[in-house]
């Protein structure tokens, strides 16, 4: 029944709207303070190309990582084509980003990834800046997954890691993201990471996997970074899993 409720186009758009406006009012009742918003600056500038990272928990504030002045190069969202999907599309709108709609194939069913990606890069090549939620939409938290890598390896973009937190919030516990519902009237901090080179075009799986490393340690650290000046206990990324086991491995162990 509820899934029924929120697939209705006209229920997405009041409820991503309210949200929209929450988000705002939340952005503009909270005393921010910025910390090295000197790495960004540049793209706002239009010097450069730019795939933005923030994690899924996170999104609600992405907004005020960003500038929407005439001029600014325009920023698009990756939104996934689910119905909580289409609500956060309609979120992403009212805060003034545009979208860019898909996500990775699930049970050998298409979802609009594959365009997703070249519309991105598209966007990147005319001078666009690029966000998304590099753990999204279903998990682990707090994982870098690959496809944001790949983007700004096809686009030669630099990757950037962004943060933000408030002294005034709900942690959903037990929601897959630890999703972040910020409070107004607190005080709040902004974080953006160093920019971080994307691979080469014939860079080796191994060169690929040093970058995603990298650019999942500098979210980890200004997410952590972001909680401990708000005063704020840290939230974790989900574990690790094991890496499986090779026969040779299995048999080395057994000798």
């Amino acid at each position: 029944m509820l899934k029924n409720i929120l697939g209705n186009s006209i229920v997405q758009f009041v409820i991503g709207r309210l949200i929209g406006l929450y988000m705002l009012f939340v952005g503009v009742t909270t005393r921010w303070r910025g910390v090295n918003q000197a790495a960004v600056e540049p793209f706002w500038a239009g010097q450069g190309k730019m795939v933005a990272c923030v994690w899924h928990g996170r999104f609600t504030q992405a907004h005020k990582l960003w500038v929407f002045h005439r001029g600014a190069p325009k920023m698009k969202m990756l939104v996934s084509q689910s119905r909580e999907g289409g609500i956060v599309a309609h979120a992403a709108l009212t805060v003034g980003a545009d979208l860019v709609r898909g996500s990775s194939a699930k049970g050998g069913q298409q979802k609009g990834g594959l365009e997703a990606m070249r519309q991105m890069a598209r966007h990147l090549q005319d001078g666009g800046a690029i966000c998304v939620t590099p753990d999204g939409p279903r998990g682990p938290r707090m994982r870098f997954k690959r496809g944001p890598v790949q983007l700004a390896k096809l686009a030669d973009a630099k990757l950037v890691a962004l943060a933000w937190a408030t002294s005034n919030r709900i942690v959903f516990e037990k929601s897959w993201d630890k999703f972040i519902l910020p409070l107004p009237f607190g005080r709040g901090v902004l974080i953006w990471g160093n920019p971080i080179d994307p691979p080469a075009l014939d860079a080796s799986d191994a060169e690929f996997e040093i970058v995603r490393l990298k650019i999942e340690a500098e979210m980890l650290r200004i997410a952590a970074e972001a909680d401990r000046i708000a005063g704020l206990p840290i939230i974790e990324p989900a574990p690790l899993k094991p890496e499986p086991t090779t026969q040779a491995e299995e048999a080395a162990h057994a000798s």
